[in-house]
């Protein structure tokens, strides 16, 4: 048995994540394949546009063997942060062989220069990042200029590599194998059809952007071309359950009281405040105002929008500092199954052998867990759902969503 594992959100599963799974065993050699999956709110920093139990009906569906839950401290935080959290995760089973990941550039070296000089930064790398810092610019693209100063003497454009979405996350990727000195090997493969932001449908392969942009603005039905059969099957019994697709605006009752209601002091508590950004959104005048327009009205040159709206949804889910901080030096002590195939119960078999994680295959199982940190983050998992679950109904509901819902399970 070789195991490839993933660390992903299929928002939702599309063609070209079931390209990705194809080609990454192939290449590879994997027999049995496991996705570390965000559950009800994704790194960009908004809800899932489904809820996490049919995702991982669709990635089963679509050829993954075994599908666990990303934590929403890991889910909804930076591109490093989200990556260190998944690959967590994969290196404590103690049997995942690679870690599989699409990239702009296709390729392990690059990725893997720029890896050891953001791990091991040089004096010379953070002078240059501190200058750039200091005119103003954003953290990434000041990171940016520094990498491609120190290493544009090799045959790659490194300041091409690193603006990128995929490469982004693969070098954040290559980086945590690194800290942990695991085992894992990573591999990668050139991205085919839009790139991960690119919002066009007429293409082969159409991103998980572009798709949720046609579900919003046109309809569901739509998109049928661009998914597998029972993705699309899936979503379109998701809408006859629901009537709705959920995203960030279904909150602006919320969010907009919570705004309200927390002092600049308060806000200065949330992990993505930096010193003034408190006073920005204070100064906002809230009135018929949308999330767009909070989130427009915030953005600047050196605060990305997904960033703003990541402090939203930490906001919506009282996620401060201290639990970021708490979370990123913490490897869980438990794995949660939303969805196995039969080869996915001969990885779980395997875990039991290799490693000593609780295995949460119903959230009762959780009751057996003591570990303060373990705790919390499961605190904010039920926390998240719920929430998501109002999102769609506009209701909040006395019943806790993880406790009474099940793993997707294919015989």
């Amino acid at each position: 048995m070789k195991i490839i594992g993933f660390v992903t959100e299929y928002n939702p599963f599309h063609k070209g994540h079931k390209l990705h799974l194809e080609t990454s065993k192939k290449i590879s050699n994997a027999t049995h394949s496991v996705a570390v999956m965000s559950g009800s709110f994704v790194q960009r920093g908004e809800p899932a546009l489904v809820d996490k139990w049919s995702r991982a009906k669709m990635a089963i569906e679509g050829g993954v063997d075994l599908v666990l839950e990303l934590p929403c401290l890991y889910s909804i935080s930076s591109a490093e942060l989200f990556a260190s959290g998944g690959v967590k995760i994969l290196n404590s089973l103690n049997c995942i062989d690679y870690l599989g990941f699409g990239s702009e550039i296709g390729e392990i070296k690059p990725l893997d220069d720029i890896s050891n000089l953001l791990v091991n930064e040089t004096k010379e790398f953070k002078i240059l990042l501190k200058d750039s810092l200091k005119k103003g610019l954003s953290y990434a693209n000041s990171r940016s200029i520094a990498v491609s100063s120190l290493l544009s003497h090799g045959e790659y454009d490194y300041s091409g590599i690193i603006s990128k979405s995929n490469n982004i996350l693969g070098i954040e990727y290559i980086k945590a194998l690194r800290k942990l000195e695991s085992k894992i090997k990573p591999v990668t493969f050139r991205r085919v059809g839009s790139d991960y932001n690119d919002l066009s449908v007429d293409v082969e392969v159409a991103s998980a952007s572009a798709i949720r942009n046609l579900i919003f603005n046109k309809d569901h039905l739509q998109c049928k071309p661009l998914l597998p059969k029972s993705s699309y099957d899936i979503l379109n019994d998701f809408y006859s359950d629901y009537g709705v697709f959920n995203n960030l605006e279904r909150y602006l009752d919320i969010i907009s009281y919570l705004l309200l209601i927390h002092s600049r002091k308060d806000l200065s508590d949330y992990f993505d405040v930096e010193d003034g950004l408190e006073n920005r959104i204070k100064n906002l005048n809230l009135e018929d105002y949308k999330i767009q327009d909070i989130i427009d009205e915030v953005t600047s040159k050196r605060i990305a929008s997904s960033r703003i709206r990541r402090l939203l949804v930490h906001l919506l889910l009282g996620i401060k500092k201290e639990q970021i901080l708490e979370s990123k030096n913490h490897t869980p002590g438990y794995i949660r199954v939303l969805g196995s195939n039969e080869k996915g119960f001969e990885i779980i078999n395997r875990i039991k052998k290799s490693s000593e994680l609780n295995i949460i295959t119903k959230f009762s199982d959780v009751n057996s867990i003591g570990n303060k940190t373990d705790r919390m983050l499961l605190d904010k998992e039920i926390l998240s759902t719920n929430l998501y679950f109002y999102g769609l109904s506009g209701k909040l509901e006395n019943r806790d969503y993880d406790y009474i819902s099940t793993p997707y399970i294919k015989k």
